[in-house]
């Protein structure tokens, strides 16, 4: 498919037992855009995040990544074009550090096993310092995960998604459960990582998406209802009624 678009979903549904999940679903993203994803429950948000990294093939329509189908591959494919998922509950290694974590999620790396007893090379050294420095967990480096915050898991979990490299990042409700100053600062580390890649976020706290100040789309009943600044499907009616309104 032509397209400049780095995602692009064209008509897409998918139905589940007769219920229509996904219903013509069309959404473009640009390269190096942030786009922040409200609704309801069941607007279906999550499915669209499925159909996106091959957990759900569409009964109809396209979607395409840098001109790939990805109707046609799997999740581990899909992955590798660039397209990485955070989902709203952090799973990390709890046992192990911090670095250790972010040790073993470095594209490229080889035998996880024996990843954490190896000699590392100053390149790869510097990218986990790097990483570290983005997620704003530099001083907890040596700290087992399991001994972060909620927030600081989230973050570390994006970090563990950023060693992968990918050119798209989904990230599903990144601030459920924060204090106020984890959900400032996750708002400024996704700011940060838009700077060379692309985000989408799917997220309720209307504050946090306000402070992403971004291209919101409302879903609603599995297609776009509204697309806009936050101001203007803000005052949509459509969106005061299904959503913004309960």
């Amino acid at each position: 498919m032509t397209t400049d678009a780095l995602l692009d979903l064209r008509d897409v549904s998918v139905s589940f037992d007769g219920f229509r999940a996904i219903n013509n679903l069309s959404l473009r993203l640009a390269p190096g855009e942030m786009r922040a994803i409200i609704g309801p429950n069941g607007a279906g948000k999550t499915t669209m995040m499925d159909i996106i990294t091959g957990k759900t093939r569409p009964d109809t329509g396209t979607v395409s990544f840098r001109g790939h189908d990805l109707t046609r591959l799997d999740e581990p494919a899909i992955a590798e074009l660039g397209i990485g998922r955070k989902f709203q509950k952090p799973t990390v290694f709890e046992a192990l550090s911090v670095w250790d974590n972010l040790l073993l999620a470095l594209k490229g790396l080889r035998r996880p096993h024996k990843l954490l007893f190896a000699r590392l090379s100053s390149s790869e050294v510097q990218r986990i310092e790097a990483l570290l420095a983005t997620i704003r967990l530099a001083p907890e480096s040596t700290r087992p995960a399991g001994g972060l915050s909620h927030g600081q898991k989230q973050w570390l979990e994006i970090g563990m998604l950023l060693a992968q490299e990918p050119d798209l990042l989904l990230v599903d409700e990144p601030v459920a459960g924060m204090t106020d100053a984890e959900t400032a600062a996750t708002a400024d580390l996704l700011r940060d990582i838009n700077r060379s890649r692309s985000v989408v976020v799917v997220e309720h706290d209307m504050d946090f998406v306000r402070a992403l100040d971004v291209t919101v789309t409302v879903l609603h009943e599995g297609t776009v209802l509204a697309e806009g600044d936050l101001d203007t499907v803000s005052a949509d009616p459509r969106v005061i009624e299904v959503y913004l309104g309960r």
